[in-house]
């Protein structure tokens, strides 16, 4: 699956056979972004579709030196299994 990040929607998206899935971002302050939203349609759960789309998200912040915030209980729920490899980006 093919995740596509667009800045102006703040988002960042899949799509596999006419199914799609979207995590949602903020950045409530300088140097910080908010994980605030994410969504997978049924046809695309349990492919790993939504894990995907909070690598992408995490391993954006990496990228651009931003520190995490999980409004979002999946994201939330993501950072906690995988928090050893996510600690150094976690606000």
């Amino acid at each position: 699956m093919s995740i596509q990040h667009n800045t102006d929607d703040q988002q960042f998206t899949i799509s596999r056979d006419g199914y799609e899935g979207e995590l949602a971002y903020s950045y409530p302050s300088d140097g910080v972004i908010d994980f605030t939203h994410t969504f997978v349609d049924e046809g695309l759960r349990g492919q790993g579709a939504a894990d995907e789309l909070a690598t992408a998200g995490l391993c954006f912040a990496r990228e651009q030196s931003l520190k995490v915030r999980t409004s979002c209980t999946f994201m939330a729920k993501f950072v906690k299994r995988n928090h050893a490899d996510y600690a150094d980006v976690l606000a």
